[in-house]
């Protein structure tokens, strides 16, 4: 197996950055088509980003705050629009 890597940078609005590195195979396994890479880990934080909200509002044993609810309302909303499909509806996951 290659170890060759494709080196992935994200940066923020608040101009912080961070870099790490995964193997092309994968990117290329995660894609739908030709999706460039940058799309790839996007589409995948996003998809992270979502559930770790949801199991703060859903599955955590404390009732969530406002604040917290008001979040993840807003990240259900983001991700529609980046997927154009509901979270629930593309995970089989919805309550």
């Amino acid at each position: 197996m290659a170890s060759e890597t494709v080196s992935i940078t994200v940066e923020a609005d608040d101009e912080s950055a961070d870099e790490f590195e995964v193997p092309p195979a994968l990117l290329e396994l995660l894609s739908e088509g030709e999706e460039p890479a940058a799309t790839v880990v996007s589409d995948m934080a996003m998809i992270s980003l979502a559930q770790r909200i949801h199991g703060a509002v859903h599955h955590a044993e404390a009732e969530p705050s406002e604040e917290v609810q008001a979040i993840e309302e807003q990240t259900m909303d983001l991700f529609e629009d980046r997927f154009g499909a509901t979270f629930g509806e593309l995970t089989g996951h919805d309550h």
